[in-house]
Formats: C-alpha cells, structure tokens, sequence
C-alpha cells in the first residue's frame, strides 16, 4: 500500500521561502491555502481562475512546481465537467490528492498504479469521477514539464470581484456526473498556434523594469516587462497555446538540440511611434516568410505567419510604453525559435520554443562624424558559400563573423564587406545588404545591387528599396554582380557617387571608405548635394512614422 502523505487542513500555516529568480528571493511567511465549497455557484471562467490560483499558492509553499504546471498546461482547456472533476480533487481532504503526488514523485509501473487503482475505486464506487482523473494524471504524467509560472497572484481576486453575486446566484452548479471518455488536454492543430489559444498573464508590479532614458538605450541593451511564449511538442500533437507572460530567463536542458547543433533562427523587425502617437510595424509579413523559410530548411516546425502578428501585436500593446516617443529610436522585436529535444542527434527536432522579445533601441553604429561607415573587404574570409544558408537568417550566419570584423574594427574600420568567388564579388557589409550608386554607360544614375544567388539574405528594407526606387522616373534600379574590381574601374573614372548599406537596424548606412588589399577606395557618398540614399531614407522614415500613408505600415490599433 501507499505511503500517504498528512491530510491537508482546510486551513494552515507554512513558513517557507519561494524563489522567484535566480537573484531574488521573497519570504512567504504565514501564507495561507484556503480550501472553498466547491458547490458554490461559480461561471467557469472564475472556477478556472480560482482553480489556478489555489494550484500556484500550493505549489509555492510546497516547492512544487509540478501542481502549478499540470494546472497550467490543461486547465483552461478543460470543459466545464473535467474543470469540476478537478475542482474536486484540489479541494478534497481525502487521499486521492496523496495519489497525485505519489505518481509524479514515485513514478509507480503500471501494475503498481492499477493495484492501488483498485483499492481505490472499492472506497469510491459511487464516485469515480477522481479516479478517472488521477488515472488520466498517471498516464499523461510523462508530458508534465516542470516549467516556471510567473503570473499575479491577482488575478483570481480581479475576476470574482468583476462578476457580480447576483450573477452568480442565477448559475446552477455544473453537474458531477464522470464523463463518458478519459479526459484529455486540449492541443491545437500542429500546422500552427492560433492567435484566439493566446494566454496572458501580467507582471506584478515588483517585476516591472524601469524605462532607461532615450539617449542610453544602444542596442539591444534594455528588455521589456514581457515576452511571448509558444512551445511546439509532437508528442502532444505540435503547437500548444501561445502565452504571454513577465519576461524571464529560459530554463533548457543542457542537450537542447539548438545548443549544440545550431538548430534555431531568429527575426528582426521594429515598431515605431509615429507622429499621431499610433505604432507601426513595417511589413511584417515579409519577416514571417523569411521565418518559415529559415525554419524549413533547419528542420524546426513551421507556423501561420499571420497567427505570430497578431501575437506580437497584442505583446507589443501589453508593453506599448516602451515604444520610444522618438524618431530616432525604435522598439525592435526579436522572434527566436529553436529545437528544445534533449538528445544527441542531428535530425529535426520533436520540440521547439518560439518566442519574442522586445528592446527599445537607439542607433546600431557609432558612425563618423559626418555619419558614414569604413569597411574593410578582406578577401581570405567569405561569408556564405554556394547551397549553403547565407540567405536564411540563423545564428550559425552571425557568430563566425565575430572574430573577422573585430580584425577590421582594430584596423579602424566599423564592419567587413563580405567578398566571394576569384572575381570577388560583393554580397553583403556586416549584416546588411550593400547597394551601389553610379552613372551607367548610357549617362543614367543607376542604383545596383548585388541578385539573390543563395549567398544573399533577402533583406525586408533590401526589398523595400528596390520597388520603391523603381517608381523614380530619374533612377535606373538593377540587380548585377558587382565586382571589386568593378568598383575601382567606376571610383576611377568618377563615375561611382555613393555605396550604403541597408537593414533593419540601420535602415540606411552610408560609405565613405572600402580598405582592398593594399588599397584605400574613398566614395564620394557624403559628398553628393542630392544623395539617393538620403533620399531612400527620408522616404523609409516617413512610411515608418506615419508622415505618409502607405500599405508597408502596419498599424497596431
């Protein structure tokens, strides 16, 4: 038979400690874990609210986390009978909570659990609701993941406040009746999460940051209050239910796939306070193609784009006062996904996190004074190569240039221009996309920039440049390989005007100096009295920050 535990009072008091972080800790002391009447009329969403409550409170005095995570993963997918059957079990003084524990303590085989099963259903005959349910717990317990909650205790006390007692006394008590099959978590379809599933829960006020000032931001530095969540598991069927929830550090297992073998990607895209006080996002859709992309050929699950819009729509509307009131600073929105599975292996992972953070954001580089950039083209170091992912955006593209741009920052130049081939062609400056301005063999001011040959990432901004510019009657616009060689011949001649870079972070980065081998190439960029890359920045800005209406800004309402 089992060994079980105290039964539990209806009331009482614990003196512990909870950790909350890995820097803090709060004292508990004298907290109490009331047991209710479960017959009380309650709408299911206050019974569920209640429910999540009780279940966080003992799981902290307790030091366990299991309770709170079983309450969180299925609950709200409960129906009303299997919320009630839950209900029950919680708030029982009887041993049928003492079988919870003992499952996911003691692990018991089958045969073990359907001996103790049967002693149990000889005391309960008539009421096997429990029992259905802590069987279903045995034989789920191995998808409860021990994962922190962080969510304001409040929450509870704000819903049965805001329902009112006349209300409630109208709602008859859900009937107990077992229900006629095994129940069993709710678990949205694997082609994707569904913005409608989205969870929030809210920071309490002790985790709220304080907002730096706009002139320290830099970048990257600053996080907001909170982060999206969405996990991705095959065994349960793919994606779960996106959350929202306070931002707090990751706990991955030591074998995380995306650890040793690079299985992730990431995004980048802003939002923007323009100057009617609305924000924007900048044709988001382009970074959740590019997204599924990146997530196709890494063998990491892909997901509506549409779907991760709205979620980061409805993140950026929790944390909408961390959008700088600026024009010079952004709030940029970064969507990581990477494989979770703890095992050795290269294959596609069974499991995955999605999730997005947010940072306010000032200006990527500490240009020169006249706010150009020197590069240095080093032709012993090539970025992508021929069938590989240089134009998918995965880390395993950033962490190599590490140490070849620290080289051309010691020489004193900001970023390296990204050569390939025995022609040397041009691909990319640091992360961005490179263009070219010069006067062409017909006398026409051309714009050019290298095609997308799969050594090129497809640059949202790169995009953008390219039909916008377009539409300029005065500006012829290519795609052509461009070669070192070809940029001396045109320096030479006087026919080369202007090189800038483009991206999300820097929307536009002029040149001013290429570094070659022996030589030193200056462009005249800074020099011409109507720059094209002004001009395509001026026209980026103002689609950016609503001094223009047009169909690439996305308005967050």
């Amino acid at each position: 038979m089992l060994r079980l535990r105290p039964t539990i009072n209806l009331f009482r008091k614990i003196q512990c400690v909870v950790n909350l972080s890995d820097t803090k800790q709060v004292d508990t002391t004298y907290m109490e874990i009331p047991v209710y009447d479960i017959d009380k009329p309650q709408s299911l969403e206050v019974r569920k609210a209640r429910l999540h409550y009780q279940s966080r409170k003992r799981g902290m005095l307790e030091n366990d986390l299991l309770l709170s995570t079983f309450a969180k993963k299925y609950l709200d997918g409960f129906t009303e009978q299997q919320t009630m059957m839950y209900d029950r079990l919680i708030n029982s003084p009887s041993n049928d909570w003492d079988i919870f524990y003992w499952i996911v303590q003691k692990q018991p085989t089958p045969k073990e659990f359907d001996n103790e099963i049967m002693d149990l259903l000889k005391k309960h005959a008539k009421n096997d609701e429990r029992v259905l349910l802590v069987k279903w717990i045995f034989e789920n317990q191995h998808k409860l993941q021990t994962v922190r909650w962080c969510s304001s205790s409040l929450r509870y006390k704000e819903l049965e406040e805001a329902t009112t007692q006349s209300h409630l006394e109208h709602v008859a008590p859900p009937a107990a009746t077992a229900p006629d099959v095994k129940p069993r978590p709710h678990i949205t379809p694997e082609i994707s999460f569904k913005y409608d599933d989205l969870q929030v829960s809210l920071a309490a006020p002790y985790q709220l940051q304080r907002k730096p000032d706009a002139s320290d931001l830099g970048f990257g530095k600053y996080f907001t209050d909170h982060m999206l969540k969405i996990q991705y598991q095959k065994e349960l069927g793919g994606w779960q239910k996106p959350e929202i929830t306070p931002f707090e550090p990751l706990t991955i297992h030591p074998a995380a796939k995306a650890l040793h073998y690079a299985i992730q990607l990431f995004e980048g895209l802003k939002a923007y306070r323009g100057v009617d006080d609305r924000i924007r996002l900048f044709r988001p859709d382009l970074n959740m193609n590019r997204m599924n992309l990146a997530a196709q050929r890494s063998g990491l699950p892909m997901f509506d784009g549409d779907e991760l819009i709205k979620c980061l729509k409805r993140l950026i509307q929790i944390d909408q006062e961390w959008v700088p009131h600026s024009e010079t600073s952004t709030l940029y929105i970064r969507p990581t996904l990477i494989g979770t599975e703890a095992t050795f292996g290269i294959m596609a992972p069974e499991s995955a996190l999605l999730f997005a953070i947010l940072s306010p954001v000032s200006a990527y580089y500490k240009a020169s004074g006249d706010g150009a950039v020197s590069i240095y083209a080093d032709p012993n170091v090539v970025r992508a190569f021929p069938g590989g992912v240089g134009n998918r955006k995965v880390g395993s593209n950033y962490g190599p240039t590490i140490d070849a741009t620290a080289r051309a920052v010691s020489m004193g130049h900001h970023q390296v221009l990204w050569l390939f081939g025995p022609n040397h062609e041009l691909t990319e400056v640091g992360a961005m996309n490179i263009f070219m301005v010069y006067i062409n063999e017909h006398g026409d001011k051309q714009l050019s920039t290298p095609p997308l040959n799969g050594l090129i990432l497809p640059g949202v901004t790169r995009q953008s440049i390219i039909e916008l510019a377009s539409q300029w009657e005065d500006l012829t616009v290519k795609e052509e390989v461009i070669t070192m060689d070809r940029v001396i011949e045109l320096n030479k001649s006087g026919r080369l005007l202007e090189m800038f870079g483009s991206g999300t972070a820097v929307i536009i980065s002029p040149i001013s100096r290429v570094s070659f081998v022996d030589k030193d190439i200056h462009i005249p960029t800074m020099k011409q009295p109507q720059p094209v890359f002004q001009r395509i920045k001026d026209t980026l800005l103002a689609i950016q920050y609503g001094h223009i209406e047009h169909p690439y800004a996305v308005v967050i309402s």
